[in-house]
């Protein structure tokens, strides 16, 4: 057997003691590090962006397509709400997946103890994936929603209702067909600043990050992705499909406190404002109180639970 032996006055080299605590910027790298590392946060943006442009482009062009032989359709045609329309529908489904994503996957995996480990400071932890997952998210549906308002504006530049985020655009607010397809008189015009223009497409993006973040809520309270996805898709869809069966006198009044309502009036630009519900921003405010309280409420147990 052999035997250790040591040089008298030779010490062994040791790491540096541990100092200071962990703090915020080591977990905003870190957290970016996993977000961007794996493939379901690249598939699903992927899948926002085409759906959102996609549809952008197929709406544009059938639009486009139906108004050449139908001048008459021009009245009333909101182009902004037309190109993004997909992404405003669609984008809530794709984003709430990966909001839910965010946070759930590590449960999944039993990543969730190494991040522990690495971060005891749980509140630290908890808002460093927060801010890391609102910036990716809101930049990706900033992009998303002004490359698809441009591409469908693009497919209807000629047929006359094209939307303008550089000028206002006057439209027809009503339209007589005389004698013929040829043959239009257009009687009354609307004119669409762009500046309404401009709170329709950011307006949008802007509740598409919401939802995911409702999603991220979601996520870290029930800490299951199905679960998550599944109530997050219920909350903005399901449960507002439901209360429309109930009576008109009093069903507007309860719709106008559930988070999917800013999307039917920040995406508009023509026509009147909906008399049943607040105007854009106050609408807007609903949803951000819905997802603060998710995700206070998310943050709270993630503090109190074990991993």
């Amino acid at each position: 057997m052999a035997a250790t032996t040591t040089t008298p006055g030779v010490q062994l080299s040791t790491l540096p003691p541990a100092s200071g605590r962990a703090g915020l910027r080591g977990v905003l790298a870190s957290e970016f590090t996993k977000l961007r590392s794996v493939r379901s946060t690249y598939w699903t943006v992927a899948a926002l962006f085409i759906l959102g442009v996609g549809i952008a482009a197929i709406a544009g062009a059938a639009i486009a397509s139906n108004l050449q032989s139908n001048p008459v359709n021009k009245a009333g045609m909101d182009a902004t709400q037309a190109s993004i329309f997909g992404f405003f529908e669609f984008g809530q489904l794709v984003i709430a997946v990966l909001g839910a994503l965010a946070i759930t996957s590590e449960y999944s995996t039993g990543m969730i103890r190494t991040s522990l480990t690495a971060m005891p400071r749980r509140s630290v932890l908890y808002a460093g994936k927060l801010m890391v997952f609102t910036t990716v998210a809101l930049i990706i549906s900033l992009v998303t929603s002004f490359v698809a308002f441009f591409v469908g504006q693009s497919l209807l530049s000629g047929s006359g209702v094209a939307a303008s985020l550089f000028h206002s655009t006057t439209i027809p607010a009503n339209a007589i067909q005389n004698g013929g397809p040829q043959s239009v008189t257009f009687q009354g015009t609307d004119v669409i600043s762009a500046s309404t223009v401009l709170t329709a497409v950011v307006g949008t993006a802007l509740f598409v990050t919401v939802v995911a973040l409702i999603a991220f809520g979601l996520g870290a309270i029930i800490r299951h992705t199905a679960g998550a996805i599944t109530s997050a898709i219920g909350l903005m869809f399901v449960v507002p499909i439901i209360v429309q069966i109930l009576p008109n006198d009093w069903r507007w009044d309860i719709m106008r406190f559930f988070p999917d309502a800013a999307g039917r009036v920040l995406s508009v630009t023509v026509g009147p404002p909906n008399p049943h519900l607040w105007s854009a921003w106050p609408q807007f405010l609903v949803t951000v109180i819905f997802a603060v309280v998710l995700v206070g409420i998310g943050g709270y147990l993630f503090s109190k639970r074990d991993a």
